[in-house]
């Protein structure tokens, strides 16, 4: 317990470090608008992302207050975060029913550390009917190799307030993460 509240502590410490010397306002009006869409609003890459996987790999948001970027409003309801990358620059497709309804840029794209997901994914409790079943899943997976599926990508979602009414949304899938920046009130 000593030990998790000293991490927690350290990472609050560290957050806010980070918070006191990023210029929030000065990223916001550097971004720009983006200037794109998909054909038929359908993600090219989600087939890649998705034919390995039993479910959607990407990070469900559930938003309950309209957020704005910009010239764009992000109306609430449930949105599937997909970070993709279009002519050298990073964008956040928020997706909805399969179909990409906003498009957003991300400001930053970093290395998530090592041990990130071991730290604050909970790790799901099974009976022993459940563990029978997965390790004799995972006994046929290792000699019938047409039933073999790759693990889906880690995510991780986190949001914070920020002051001057603005919210940054960092998305962890895979080996990265994503930094976005979006307005609660429009400018």
């Amino acid at each position: 317990m000593k030990k998790f509240l000293s991490l927690t502590f350290i990472l609050l410490t560290g957050l806010c470090v980070l918070a006191e010397g990023t210029d929030y306002k000065q990223i916001y009006r550097e971004l720009e608008v983006p200037d794109f869409s998909y054909i038929h609003n359908i993600d090219p890459g989600e087939m890649y992302d998705t034919q390995y996987t039993s479910w959607s790999p990407y990070p469900l948001f559930r938003l309950t207050s309209p957020l704005y970027f910009k010239n764009i409003t992000i109306d609430p309801g449930y949105y599937l975060l997909t970070p993709r990358e279009h002519e050298g620059n990073w964008y956040i497709l928020f997706k909805e029913q399969g179909k990409v309804k906003y498009i957003i840029p991300a400001y930053n794209r970093e290395i998530v550390p090592m041990g990130f997901y071991d730290e604050n994914l909970p790790k799901a409790k099974l009976t022993p009917s459940q563990k029978f079943h997965i390790k004799f899943l995972d006994f046929v997976g290792k000699y019938v190799r047409s039933s073999q599926r790759k693990p889906a990508p880690d995510t991780f979602l986190e949001t914070t307030d920020l002051e001057n009414n603005f919210i940054s949304i960092v998305i962890y899938w895979g080996n990265y993460r994503y930094y976005m920046i979006l307005r609660t009130i429009r400018l």
